[in-house]
């Protein structure tokens, strides 16, 4: 949807035509009384203030044209509130607000905000200076820890929302379940719009470090049907739910356990009555609007705008006074393109410094040497040496946290991702910006012991990501594009498939899944089913984080609170460069029945 002030002025019009029946004439005021009004909704900025990639150190940039940044929705917002009227209007968020960039990082683990007298977070700072009425909590809110949380909470000068967030000792949620907001109608009669807050059970896998005994999360749907009703005994005309939560019905955890669905607004919308809009969040896809029936029959709209701050989605309602109650008459969703604005003034105004700021710091050259350019561009098909950094730095890290224990002879492998497509590592002059893209999220390390069997079981899941392709067909891969047709086979993302470092094997994709895995070896013999391994893997596989067998219930010999980001940092800095032959290893290789891929 294109944003120009026509059609804005025109939709304004239009409300205020509506809103304004009653008050015509005396003989029109005995006619049906109308309200309209609109909540708009952000979700998953992940500490995207600007429209700036900090990994490349330049302005952002897809071939899509758009643009990131909740500077740029600011500029929205208020031109939704000039032309609706700021008391006919809502803003609101559904979580994921501070992690995501070295922005967001930088204030967490740098200059950190939960340091007595820290910094104020620039997703704090913005947000309220445009003036949010709510936000759910996402996910990674609670990736720093809870006194992040808390401090970041603290900044707040709206409700930060999470009505399935529980504290264990109490059983009573830990932040605030809802928010009710009282909207001046001039008809006489109040509208009372209430904003309930819904979090994906998922934290109680990916943050357990943090949550484990602490907090607790049940499903959605269970937290749903025991507060709106709630809500509307309290007198909710409208109820909207902010839901940290997709509308696939599906999990990357198993729910066998009891652990409630990871996706789940949908389900919430079928399964409870009452509800009138849900802002869905941390899929990281766009819907403009999804009409799901409730158990009523009555539809309630979903919308999910896309990620980092590059739309903006509006819930516009008609509402009718019937005996005395105001009833949602129509609920329609649509959602705005941040690309066709600037961004705020007032928002570059305030956050300029912190900005300067993270560039200076991501900009630090941590190794004038480098050997040669290192890319990922190829790393999903092929073993390339820029993913074997991260696992050599995770099994050295490992080995030195166990040196002295009774593990200390047992052979350390390590798992790693291709989370990104684009990163790079310059052959000279190597910045935290380089090794930052090449790690983007903040997980932690753990150290699992693990068999032979286990570890076999773990090649074989993840081998699932790739297209069974028979000898004869064609591959194709367009790195260009950052497309091919053998990767990513029914949905698997990048970062649910690992390398493991320290063995050598060949991915047959030529075979069924589950049967891919040939010639594993470990020190050029076949691997033994019940040989011992201590295998380094992040906080999220560790935890059950992607569904990967038996490495969740392996015993935990270690783990620790320090980004496996910052741990590479550290690697290379000591070393001074970046040559592969202190980490690249010729470990796996794509085949077809023995024959090489590529």
């Amino acid at each position: 949807m294109t944003v120009n002030r026509r059609t804005l002025l025109g939709a304004s019009a239009a409300a205020g035509a509506a809103a304004a029946v009653a008050a015509a004439s005396p003989a029109e005021a005995k006619r049906t009384k109308r309200y309209s009004f609109t909540v708009m909704g952000t979700t998953d900025l992940h500490g995207n203030v600007f429209n700036w990639d900090y990994f490349a150190d330049k302005e952002y940039a897809d071939a899509a044209g758009n643009t990131r940044g909740i500077a740029r929705i600011a500029t929205l917002v208020k031109q939704i509130r000039e032309a609706k009227g700021r008391k006919n209007t809502l803003l609101i968020d559904s979580g994921d607000t501070i992690q995501g960039t070295p922005l967001a990082y930088y204030y967490a683990r740098v200059d950190p905000i939960a340091a007595e007298a820290g910094p104020i977070h620039p997703m704090a700072q913005s947000m309220n200076e445009i003036g949010y009425d709510a936000a759910a909590l996402g996910n990674h809110e609670f990736n720093y820890g809870l006194d992040t949380l808390r401090k970041f909470e603290s900044q707040l000068e709206f409700p930060l929302l999470g009505a399935n967030t529980i504290d264990v000792a109490t059983g009573r949620p830990a932040f605030p379940p809802y928010h009710m907001v009282r909207m001046r109608t001039g008809c006489g009669k109040d509208v009372k719009v209430a904003i309930l807050g819904l979090c994906t059970p998922g934290v109680t896998i990916w943050d357990k470090a943090y949550v484990d005994g602490v907090l607790e999360f049940p499903s959605l749907e269970s937290e749903a049907a025991h507060w709106v009703p709630k809500l509307k005994a309290m007198g909710a005309d409208v109820v909207v739910i902010s839901a940290h939560s997709g509308t696939s019905g599906k999990s990357a955890y198993d729910t066998s356990t009891g652990l409630g669905v990871e996706n789940a607004a949908a389900l919430v919308a079928q399964q409870v009555s009452g509800i009138d809009a849900i802002l869905v969040g941390h899929s990281h896809v766009e819907i403009e609007e999804l009409r799901v029936a409730d158990p009523d029959g009555r539809e309630v709209v979903l919308s999910n705008p896309l990620c980092y701050g590059q739309r903006l989605t509006l819930f516009d309602f008609e509402l009718v006074l019937e005996k005395g109650k105001w009833k949602v008459e129509s609920v329609k969703a649509s959602i705005l393109n941040s690309n066709e604005v600037e961004e705020d003034e007032r928002i570059a105004e305030i956050l300029s410094d912190e900005h300067n700021e993270v560039v200076t710091y991501v900009n630090q050259v941590v190794a004038e040497q480098a050997v040669v350019k290192l890319t990922t561009v190829e790393a999903r098909y092929k073993d390339e040496p820029i993913i074997d950094l991260i696992a050599k730095v995770q099994e050295d890290t490992v080995k030195a946290a166990l040196a002295g224990t009774e593990y200390a002879d047992l052979p350390v492998i390590a798992q790693a991702s291709p989370f990104s497509r684009t990163a790079e590592l310059p052959d000279a002059n190597v910045k935290i910006k380089d090794l930052s893209s090449l790690y983007i999220y903040d997980n932690t390390l753990a150290a699992k012991l693990m068999t032979g069997a286990q570890v076999r079981a773990y090649l074989e899941y993840s081998a699932q990501y790739f297209v069974q392709t028979p000898v004869g067909a064609e591959v194709v891969v367009d790195t260009a594009a950052k497309t091919d047709n053998i990767t990513g086979a029914e949905g698997r993302p990048d970062y649910n498939y690992d390398y493991v470092s320290g063995l050598s094997y060949e991915i047959d994709i030529a075979q069924p899944a589950g049967s891919r895995i040939a010639n594993l070896k470990y020190q050029g013999a076949d691997l033994a089913d019940d040989q011992q391994f201590v295998m380094a893997v992040n906080n999220y596989r560790a935890n059950g984080g992607g569904n990967f067998p038996h490495v969740a219930a392996a015993p935990e010999l270690w783990s620790e609170s320090i980004e496996i980001r910052t741990r590479i940092i550290e690697w290379v800095t000591a070393k001074g460069r970046l040559d592969p032959a202190d980490f690249a290893a010729a470990e796996w290789i794509l085949t077809r029945e023995g024959t090489p891929v590529f």
